[in-house]
């Protein structure tokens, strides 16, 4: 682990992933996190199978190693809450917009406060609650994601809280400098909606430009074509191919002539390119393929069991250990200092 926030402490009063998954980044830069649950425990502690051998579920793991968890009615203990905070630099919350104080009174000006909600602290639907399907359902990312012939589906993860979690932290950091150049200690407002919404990327921005409404593209890319996933004799690749000279390599290879020189020309005929591909690499397994297309963006699609075995997550270390439990490692790495 890495401690560039040593002597950092950190209050986690949040629940579910978003807030503590942003804890726990902040844990692995070495701050001091200490989690407070209700004394039933945070509810994923109960979202298995799998479990763990003291009971809790591997999704408890995931987003909340490195902590030291206590448990607290906030209700019945708002004095000791109130203490907790008084010892904090940070504390991260994720209640609806004014609930905690509702709850345990006034929080101290002392500390960056970062307050993590469904909708944000205003606006029309700021007292929602949010959750990570629903969001992806309503910020447009379930639209554009799925086959075009079987109807939208999620991303595999809770991909709105991780990703409202990794912007949460990026504004704690900033705050804290902030506070070591100022002494002002910031009030931070993070949604999963603002995040869900920026995260939508270059889709969001092609829709602000063009007006129309991208659709399901399966594994497909709206701008760049062949950019999606193959199926080979023993599973399924992925070719991404970024430019026309990539392309014209692609064509080579595969034995094919090259009938569309230009990436638009290819994109205005992505069936036709798609199937042409498809009957070029289909009678060849996953390591042929990306063997034969070497120096061209392929990959094979991996089961999350091949990823984690991969030579290169070995090489890199991507399970540590927590506690005596195996556990996904963070990937903050700093090599070393610079002089």
């Amino acid at each position: 682990m890495n401690a560039v926030l040593d002597g950092i402490k950190v209050l986690d009063l949040s629940r579910i992933l978003a807030g503590p998954y942003c804890a726990q980044m902040l844990s692995d830069l070495g701050a001091d996190v200490t989690k407070v649950e209700a004394p039933w425990g945070d509810d994923t502690r109960g979202w298995g199978p799998p479990f763990l051998p003291d009971g809790n579920a591997a999704y408890h793991l995931s987003c909340n190693r490195g902590k030291e968890i206590i448990f607290h009615n906030l209700k019945e203990d708002k004095e000791a809450i109130q203490k907790l905070i008084s010892e904090s630099d940070v504390v991260i919350e994720n209640f609806r917009p004014g609930q905690l104080e509702r709850l345990i009174g006034p929080i101290s000006k002392d500390v960056i406060l970062c307050s993590i909600t469904g909708f944000g602290q205003s606006g029309p639907r700021s007292q929602e609650p949010g959750y990570d399907l629903a969001l992806q359902a309503m910020s447009g990312i379930m639209s554009i994601t799925g086959e075009p012939d079987g109807g939208p589906v999620k991303v595999g993860v809770a991909w709105i809280d991780i990703i409202t979690g990794l912007y949460a932290g990026n504004a704690i950091l900033a705050s804290l400098f902030h506070k070591e150049r100022t002494g002002v200690n910031n009030h931070l407002d993070i949604s999963l909606w603002d995040c869900a919404i920026a995260s939508l990327a270059n889709q969001g921005q092609n829709q602000i430009v063009s007006g129309k409404d991208p659709g399901l593209l399966g594994s497909g890319h709206p701008n760049l074509v062949p950019y999606q996933a193959f199926q080979a004799s023993d599973g399924w690749v992925v070719i991404a191919v970024g430019s026309d000279a990539q392309f014209e390599t692609l064509s080579a290879r595969l034995q094919f002539e090259n009938n569309w020189p230009s990436n638009q020309q290819r994109v205005d005929s992505r069936q036709e390119v798609a199937i042409l591909i498809q009957s070029k690499v289909g009678d060849k397994s996953r390591k042929e393929v990306c063997e034969l297309l070497d120096g061209i963006p392929t990959s094979p699609i991996n089961k999350i069991s091949e990823a984690l075995t991969d030579i290169q997550s070995i090489a890199r270390g991507v399970i540590g250990e927590w506690d005596g439990q195996s556990v996904l490692a963070s990937p903050l790495r700093f090599i070393s200092e610079r002089e």
